[in-house]
């Protein structure tokens, strides 16, 4: 197979990678063989405490003294150990270190533009560092005079606006847990969540905007904060509307109102390597969310690393990711600011009456890091946007896509018709590893339909039934190696037994992600889906993006969900649900267009025994297809928790359906 891009000699020249390498190569005969990603990576996961303190020099992580570097008695105790941590047997890293993450994050202090804020009306705001610095200032004094010490929990139930940027730096500049939920969540979702946690503070906006639409939050924050009598205050932040009758809210108070002094300044936390940051969720469509714990040096090594080495990105770097604050990637790209470069913020629609409003965003704030998800780049592929051809991407460096796999015509979709010469780099890990199992590699090629490459540090294998590695075959993506941000807890789970259900059940001391994925002959990996969602029958294991990736490429289809239906014994058929583009409909001829797609670019297996349309296809509310829920619904099974869904409503159109009576 040959790649689609290549980077110039000058690209890899300039990379912030290069220079690792460089700096790694110093360290004397252990290193000298480095030259490339691949000696780099095996070199990362052979010798991990020499690793991460390399990621920690280069990226000058600074600890509670303000100085580069981390003081620890250990880097790595526990190194053979992977499963939920122990407080004296390990994995746990940095041992005795003490740092402050909003510390890292506000190292600059400067003129240049931190936080710009767009959304569906186009630029709303722009905060320089020194600007940014200054209103994380303000709140946090109002935080501490509100009696929030390290530990308590910040939430935020807000639209994706500089005030949640600042609402979390300033509660984790205290050493409080930051949370957060976007605004499209109903009420049973957020107390699914927050009222799992009891937030102490609760951060929201009065309202916020959607598809031309603004969306009143305050009767849910009402409700909200009467049923968790441990939130104490609630911030309102006039995002669309000035003024507003705050009174039914209970401890109720505006931004402004709440944030009064000007004059105090800003001062960090030192807190423990492993202490809690970020309270992040699953999904929660099988049952109450669980409540992951990340902690706050390995969250912010594991993004430096992926963001500075992985991704390229450096100070003049400015870059976007459509995301909601409800999605682990928000996190991730908030980390940007430890780098010094610019964040784009949007909130809102991601296409406007067909206006594309992200492609005129990225051109007018000349964005370099364009971070998407592969389904809205499948939907601009059959929205039929040309960029290439309306728009002036000439700063733009790399695209990032993640979410769900890439599929293979996405990338060709990119090269064709949005720039030749830009790294598209799809990356892959998780919520509950709030980073990348596999993803960017700067000084390498792409090839169609993979990762480039495992990420650096993470000892990412694929397993065969037996729990043996392999290359070349698709299996279960593991982590057979302790890494920095795994989950330091997860909340209310006191013997971890949550925690160790969750990853290491299926291999003794392995953590197992849940995708079914495969490593190539090149060092790329493939992921075909959710291990939970793949496909079996006659016994033919089958990952659903193997047939996503055929269907959505054909121009009938608008998206689908495809799921296995239990027809007798142990045996199961595969049924493909079509969304189709308006104006059309499954007649049979297109159904056979569909079967002979599936059938002529993967096999026999894939073609599916039911093909139905449907009008909708229920998705989580960061915008993933759950494929389980609809399947639960097909096997006339309770989906336990419709209020982690975007659009409930979609399940019922998989109910009781006469095509596929058995």
């Amino acid at each position: 197979m040959q790649p689609i891009w290549v980077p110039s000699a000058e690209r890899v020249a300039r990379a912030n990678l290069t220079r690792f390498i460089a700096q790694v190569r110093e360290l004397g005969e252990r290193t000298a063989s480095i030259t490339d990603y691949d000696t780099l990576y095996e070199w990362s996961i052979r010798d991990l405490e020499l690793f991460w303190l390399e990621v920690v020099r280069f990226c000058g992580v600074v600890s509670g003294a303000r100085d580069p570097g981390l003081a620890s008695e250990r880097v790595l105790v526990g190194r053979d150990r992977v499963a939920p941590p122990d407080p004296v047997l390990g994995p746990r890293w940095f041992v005795g270190s003490r740092l402050n993450f909003a510390e890292n994050l506000l190292r600059y202090r400067d003129d240049r533009d931190a936080v710009v804020a767009w959304n569906e009306r186009g630029a709303q705001r722009r905060l320089t560092y020194a600007e940014l610095h200054a209103e994380v200032a303000r709140v946090a004094v109002a935080l501490r005079e509100a009696g929030v010490r390290p530990g308590d929990r910040g939430a935020g139930f807000m639209p994706n606006l500089p005030e949640t940027v600042i609402a979390m730096l300033a509660a984790t500049s205290l050493g409080a847990i930051w949370s957060s939920c976007s605004p499209d969540f109903g009420v049973g979702g957020v107390l699914d969540r927050f009222g799992q946690i009891q937030p102490r503070v609760l951060f929201c906006a009065e309202s916020y905007l959607y598809n031309g639409r603004e969306i009143d939050c305050l009767e849910r924050v009402r409700e909200i904060a009467d049923r968790i009598p441990e939130i104490e205050r609630v911030v309102v932040v006039p995002y669309l509307r000035a003024g507003g009758d705050l009174s039914a809210i209970r401890g109720a108070v505006a931004w402004d109102e709440f944030a009064r002094d000007a004059t105090t300044p800003l001062t960090f936390e030192p807190l423990p390597f492993d202490a809690p940051l970020y309270i992040m969720y699953s999904s929660g469509t099988t049952g109450l969310p669980k409540c992951m714990v990340h902690g706050v040096g390995g969250t912010l090594i594991q993004h430096l690393k992926e963001l500075a080495l992985l991704n390229d990105i450096k100070r003049d770097d400015r870059v976007f990711y459509f995301t909601t604050c409800g999605w682990m990637m928000w996190n991730w790209l908030v980390s940007c600011l430890a780098v010094g470069s610019t964040i784009v913020l949007y909130d809102g629609a991601p296409l406007i009456r067909n206006r594309p409003i992200l492609w005129d965003m990225a051109v007018d704030e000349r964005i370099t890091v364009f971070g998407t998800s592969a389904k809205w780049l499948a939907l601009a592929e059959k929205e039929g946007l040309r960029p290439m051809e309306t728009h002036d991407l000439s700063a733009l460096d790399a695209i990032l896509s993640t979410g769900s796999p890439l599929a293979a015509h996405s990338f060709d979709y990119v090269y064709s018709q949005v720039k030749q010469d830009v790294r598209l780099s799809s990356i892959s890990g998780g919520t509950d590893i709030i980073s990348c199992f596999a993803g960017g590699n700067p000084l390498g090629p792409v090839y169609r339909g993979e990762l480039q490459a495992r990420s650096l540090g993470m000892k990412v294998e694929i397993f065969d039934e037996q729990g043996r590695p392999m290359v070349g075959q698709p299996g279960e993506l593991v982590c057979t190696a302790p890494f920095p941000s795994m989950p330091v807890s997860f909340w209310n789970d006191p013997d971890s037994s949550k925690y160790r259900a969750a990853y290491f059940e299926s291999y003794p001391n392995v953590w197992r992600h849940g995708d079914w994925a495969e490593l190539t002959a090149h060092g790329g990996v493939i992921i075909y889906g959710r291990s939970d969602a793949t496909l079996n029958p006659g016994g033919v294991r089958i990952g659903t993006a193997e047939i996503y990736r055929q269907v959505e490429r054909l121009p009938e289809v608008l998206e689908s969900v495809v799921i296995g239906q239990d027809v007798g014994g142990e045996d199961v058929r595969i049924v493909l649900f079509v969304r189709l583009v308006e104006g059309q409909q499954l007649t049979e001829m297109l159904k056979e267009k569909i079967r002979e797609t599936i059938r002529a670019n993967t096999s026999p297996h894939h073609v599916p025994k039911r093909i139905v349309q449907v009008a909708d296809i229920p998705r989580t509310i960061s915008g993933k297809i759950t494929e389980l829920a609809v399947r639960d619904v097909v096997h006339g099974r309770e989906v336990k928790n419709v209020d982690a869904l975007a659009n409930p409503a979609a399940l019922e159109l998989f109910r009781n359906l006469p095509e596929l009576a058995i």
